[in-house]
């Protein structure tokens, strides 16, 4: 079993985002051994064997760190019965659902002791999954990379807050630890860090897709439903060496999130980033990455208590 303060025991309250093609073992494992937490999506993975083979290899490697695992829980995920059962195989702590309901991950996680975390993109879809008994939301904001939001992480944590006192985590182009520490005095618990860990030595990322994002800045990113139906941000010069109109994307294909080989073929070459993306200067390990953000995080909580501790008033009442 996990306890849902489990975020408090991390070197900084950070989950390595589960990124197609991008999170696997190598990754979750470092973060995990960094100090933070990490996850991969399944379709990340060809077959239920590979997937099999990958929760192994990371819940021996990592002991009791936490990590998680997110399932498309679309009903176009023709193999979502089969992961549920790997799952309950090997336990991961966390599991982290996405494009679809999280009821069907609940009884397999909340049998072991599992948490399931749902992510969400507005308020419809977290009342949702609240009413359905998660353990916490992953509210993915504007900013994030991949499939995207459209809501500010302050007004979406406040207004989560107001109804819900499960675990929050948050999403949207955060990628050092001062955005770590304003999400977390906005209210929230944890912080998807996504686009920082694309460079990362132990990420899948082909290279070239690890050197576009170390020279990529904000204005290289466009938000479209082109590539897979749903708005997603992706590198701009990604899509136009896949020969897409920047001006005038090609109509979405249809989604179908249960054939990971077309969705591989089709994501191979097209590259997703959030607004993150102008942290990344070199590939990195991920511990030099977790080092950096955990130090960050330490100067911008000490600001914090510093500013707090210099309100007028204050030394007076004290």
């Amino acid at each position: 079993m996990i306890d849902r303060s489990f975020p408090s025991l991390l070197r900084a309250p950070v989950c390595a985002a589960p990124m197609f093609l991008v999170s696997g073992p190598e990754l979750v494992i470092a973060g995990c051994q960094a100090g933070i937490m990490a996850a991969f999506p399944a379709p990340n993975t060809r077959t239920l064997e590979e997937f099999d083979a990958w929760l192994a290899r990371i819940s021996s490697a990592v002991g009791a760190a936490p990590w998680a695992v997110n399932l498309i829980t679309h009903a176009s995920n023709d193999r979502l019965a089969g992961e549920l059962e790997v799952i309950a195989r090997h336990r991961p702590p966390v599991v982290i659902t996405a494009l679809g309901s999280p009821r069907p991950a609940l009884e397999t996680a909340h049998g072991y002791g599992g948490l399931v975390i749902a992510d969400v993109i507005d308020l419809n879809l977290a009342r949702k999954a609240i009413a359905a008994g998660v353990d916490g939301l992953a509210c993915v904001c504007a900013g994030a990379g991949g499939h995207t939001g459209f809501l500010s992480p302050f007004a979406f944590i406040s207004a989560v807050r107001e109804r819900f006192d499960g675990l929050i985590f948050v999403g949207g182009g955060i990628a050092d630890g001062r955005g770590v520490a304003g999400a977390i005095a906005a209210g929230a618990d944890m912080v998807y860090v996504g686009t920082r860990f694309i460079a990362a030595e132990e990420s899948l990322a082909a290279a070239p897709y690890k050197a576009m994002v170390v020279g990529a800045g904000l204005d290289d990113l466009i938000v479209s439903a082109a590539v897979t139906g749903t708005p997603a941000s992706w590198l701009k010069p990604s899509l136009a060496a896949a020969g897409y109109d920047l001006q005038s994307p090609a109509a979405p294909p249809p989604r179908n999130y249960g054939a990971p080989d077309e969705a591989a073929k089709r994501w191979r070459d097209i590259w997703a980033a959030g607004q993150g993306v102008g942290a990344t200067h070199a590939i990195e390990p991920v511990a030099a990455i977790v080092d950096q953000i955990v130090a960050e995080y330490g100067e911008a909580v000490a600001r914090l208590v510093r500013l707090a501790g210099h309100q007028p008033g204050r030394n007076e009442e004290a």
